[in-house]
């Protein structure tokens, strides 16, 4: 992982390779900018651009948030990979006139702080590369950046001295982040002829040894047992045998427990109601709830964070084969209650009402899944959004902020009695899919919710991350592939838990 060093000195006075300097925007006016270089090109600003002469690498953003600087330093990395500078630098300045300044919205110093570690973030996160099976790897020479510290304020000793401890320890947040995002990625990206459910249940026990925190896992014997006839009927026609993977982080002093349930379809054929070849394609991104639920467990323990923390992850295979289940079976859930099956590719909600019924009796104070759930979301919301559904406004409105203060973009979605008529069925509890192509993510949750109880109704949040969890283009801070989609989010929703009380 890049390495991040501090620095009080100017951007001058620091030896590197190359610059790295932002054009906050379009705004030409500072002394680390050669304007007449970029005039003569006509340069537009809307693009990374490399003045070799000067060995500068202009970064344009609309404004010095975090967002943009986030987004700027994964493009900083990406553009990099294709040359041999080992070392970078960067300083955080902005126009010389406070006029000029108000008006960009530039942040004073503490902000400007968080800003910088954001920078770290997406430089780390811009950093990743899957290229485990690529003969011809092309590796990332920058192994180091250096960020120079001074502003008006950081001229007076103490104050240097603060902002240098402020910024060290907000990257090495950063770190375990970048860290806990690359561990989803990694799995997500993971072939399904490799990651099976036994091979996911190994990666989280040596995850968890290492994080000297609890993991049980539950085998198909096991899953017989706790009577979850709606998981092992997805389970059935593979040769694969599913798993439960049970995460527990239990520090002393915690005050709230949460449980994170997340599905994990290590493949998704569709069963015999069989996808189109090319929605076949990428079907091994199915597991990201699971994988995005071992991403934060991973951080929150190396956080050490005060609040217990369970991690539920339903790792199970949909195939097909004369003992695959049908559309037309009646299956049996933990919860007791019965499922019509009509469609044997609406197979996640079936993992995840098992699961969930077994997160509840860890009795949580809140109870979040998340799940590439639904097409439906993203045709609603897009590739890049994440839709949040429970029944309790204000949590999803807590959880829409954390999410958006991380970085990752998220929208609710509203529950409604209409679209609960659709999953209705004529010869059992609840049908698997919904009567009408209209609101699928949206049923798709209604479903959920009929296997959350009473007491936990307020406390659940579901989140569908089939948009964001696998994109096939590089976008923001994500490379092609896998995203880690959640995992930010979900650990900024516990800080925040935290922080709250």
């Amino acid at each position: 992982m890049l390495k991040f060093s501090t620095h009080k000195d100017s951007l001058a006075h620091i030896e590197a390779d190359i610059t790295l300097v932002f054009i906050i925007d379009k705004n030409f006016k500072h002394k680390w900018i050669d304007k007449s270089f970029l005039e003569s090109l006509a340069y537009k600003a809307d693009m990374p651009l490399l003045h070799q002469e000067a060995k500068t690498l202009y970064l344009p953003i609309k404004q010095l948030d975090k967002d943009c600087v986030r987004e700027a330093g994964a493009q900083a990395v990406r553009y990099l990979r294709s040359y041999p500078f080992k070392k970078a630098k960067i300083g955080f300045y902005t126009p010389e006139s406070s006029k000029e300044s108000k008006k960009q919205g530039i942040p004073n110093a503490s902000a400007k702080t968080a800003i910088m570690a954001e920078f770290a973030l997406g430089a780390m996160l811009g950093a990743y590369c899957y290229d485990t099976f690529k003969a011809d790897k092309q590796s990332l020479s920058l192994c180091h950046i250096a960020i120079s510290l001074e502003t008006a304020e950081s001229k007076q000793q103490d104050h240097a001295k603060q902002l240098a401890q402020a910024l060290e320890a907000a990257i090495e947040e950063a770190k375990i982040l970048a860290e806990s995002v690359n561990i989803a990625r990694d799995l997500v990206n993971t072939p399904p002829q490799i990651a099976t459910p036994k091979y996911i249940a190994h990666t989280a026990i040596d995850h968890a040894q290492a994080l000297q925190i609890s993991c049980k896992i539950l085998k198909k014997d096991a899953l017989k047992k706790e009577k979850m006839g709606a998981y092992l009927a997805v389970a059935k026609a593979s040769n694969k045998s599913p798993r439960l993977i049970h995460l527990s982080y239990a520090p002393k002093n915690a005050k709230q427990k949460v449980v994170l349930v997340g599905k994990g379809l290590t493949y998704d054929s569709g069963g015999l109601s069989l996808k189109p070849a090319d929605y076949m394609v990428t079907m091994k991104a199915d597991k990201s709830g699971a994988c995005a639920v071992l991403g934060i467990m991973n951080a929150i323990a190396k956080l050490k964070l005060p609040i217990e923390v369970h991690g539920i992850m339903g790792m199970a295979e949909n195939m097909i084969g004369g003992n695959a289940y049908k559309p037309d079976d009646v299956l049996i859930s933990r919860e007791g209650k019965s499922i019509e099956v009509r469609n044997t590719d609406a197979e996640g909600r079936l993992v995840l009402a098992d699961c969930l019924s077994y997160a509840q009796d860890l009795k949580p104070d809140i109870l979040i899944d998340f799940a590439t759930l639904t097409g439906a979301c993203v045709v609603g919301l897009g590739e890049y959004t994440s839709g949040i559904m429970g029944y309790n406004q204000a949590l999803q409105e807590a959880f829409e902020q954390s999410a958006l203060e991380s970085g990752e973009l998220v929208a609710r979605l509203p529950f409604n009695r209409h679209i609960k008529k659709l999953i209705e069925s004529k010869i059992a509890d609840v049908s698997n899919v919904s009567t009408s192509r209209y609101g699928g993510a949206i049923s798709a949750g209604m479903f959920l919710g009929e296997f959350i109880r009473e007491e936990y109704k307020e406390k659940w949040l579901h989140i569908d991350i089939a948009g964001p969890a696998f994109v096939e283009k590089e976008w923001d801070i994500n490379p092609y592939g896998a995203s880690g989609a959640g995992v930010r989010a979900g650990v900024q929703f516990l800080r925040d838990l935290v922080s709250r009380g």
